[in-house]
């Protein structure tokens, strides 16, 4: 059965959520936005796309840092309105420069920071 990216569930605005976990070993990296032509492109290029919302732009990931997400495979849920998006990750995932964007935890009643920024070139 050929994929249709139109048969997904996208919300009102036409986004779809996309949650990027590493392929390797199934760290939950970051989630970001998909809309039907980010996901046509990120199965076309093998370079994972998300769409802005603040920008209203097209994404590449790593496109300006480096910080390439290969696509392994893409994931649609149960309900379809969904992505899980296995990637293989180069450098950090986060802006912060951490590996993930999930480097808080609730503990507790706190907030607790459980994974440091990634150590810079040089």
């Amino acid at each position: 059965m050929n994929f249709d990216p139109q048969t997904l569930r996208f919300d009102d605005k036409g986004l779809i959520p996309a949650i990027a976990q590493d392929a390797d070993n199934g760290d939950v990296l970051m989630m970001a936005w998909m809309n039907a032509d980010a996901v046509a492109r990120t199965l076309q290029s093998g370079r994972v796309t998300y769409w802005s919302r603040s920008r209203q732009a097209f994404w590449v990931k790593g496109e300006s840092s480096g910080h390439v997400q290969e696509l392994v495979e893409v994931r649609v849920d149960c309900d379809r309105d969904c992505l899980l998006v296995l990637v293989r990750q180069t450098g950090p995932a986060c802006h912060t420069n951490r590996r993930s964007c999930f480097y808080t935890a609730l503990r507790d009643g706190a907030e607790v920071e459980i994974m440091r920024p990634m150590a810079g070139p040089g």
